[in-house]
C-alpha cells in the first residue's frame, strides 16, 4: 500500500538519500533542495515522503500560491530502485486527494519536455498544456472536476 507521510525531522534524512537515474536529473530538483523550498515557503509548500509499507520509495511536493490562488504538483520522484512498478500513477491519485481537500478546482504544473515518461503519466490523468513555458518546463492544468480516475 502506498501512502503519502509529511516530511519531518525523523525522515528527511531518508528522502534526501532518495535518488534517481542520471539521465533523469535534469528533469527534477534534488529533494534536499526541494525542502529547503519547503522551508522557504513555509505554509505554501507542503513535501512528503512517499511510501510504500513502511520504507520510502520517493518524494512528493504539493504547492498553493495563495496570492494567486494557484494549486501545484512541484515535484514527483520515485528512487531510481522502485521505478516501473505503477507507483508515479498512486502517487497522483493521492496527491490528487490532498490538493481536493485543500480546496482546489485545478491543479497545476511543469516539467522538463524531454520527459516523456512524466508527460504521458500526467496527460494519463487530463492535464492538458496551458501554452505556457516557464523556465523552459512545459506547464499543464488539470480540471480536477474532469477527473475520472480518482
Amino acid at each position: 500500500m502506498i501512502i503519502l507521510k509529511e516530511i519531518n525531522e525523523d525522515n528527511f534524512r531518508d528522502c534526501i538519500r532518495l535518488n534517481v537515474f542520471e539521465h533523469q536529473k535534469n528533469f527534477v530538483a534534488p529533494n534536499v533542495y526541494s525542502i529547503a523550498q519547503a522551508y522557504i515557503f513555509y505554509g505554501s509548500a507542503f513535501p512528503y515522503g512517499i511510501y510504500q509499507d513502511d520504507l520510502m520509495v520517493g518524494f512528493v511536493m504539493l504547492g498553493h500560491n495563495k496570492q494567486e490562488q494557484e494549486f501545484w504538483l512541484w515535484r514527483l520522484m520515485i528512487d531510481e530502485k522502485y521505478q516501473h512498478q505503477g507507483l508515479g500513477n498512486e502517487v497522483v491519485k493521492l496527491a490528487l486527494e490532498k490538493f481536493r481537500e485543500m480546496g482546489a478546482s485545478e491543479v497545476y504544473l511543469s516539467y522538463e519536455p524531454e520527459n516523456h515518461v512524466a508527460d504521458a503519466l500526467y496527460r494519463k490523468f487530463g492535464w492538458l498544456p496551458t501554452g505556457k513555458v516557464e523556465n523552459g518546463e512545459i506547464v499543464m492544468c488539470l480540471k480536477l472536476t474532469e477527473v475520472t480516475h480518482v
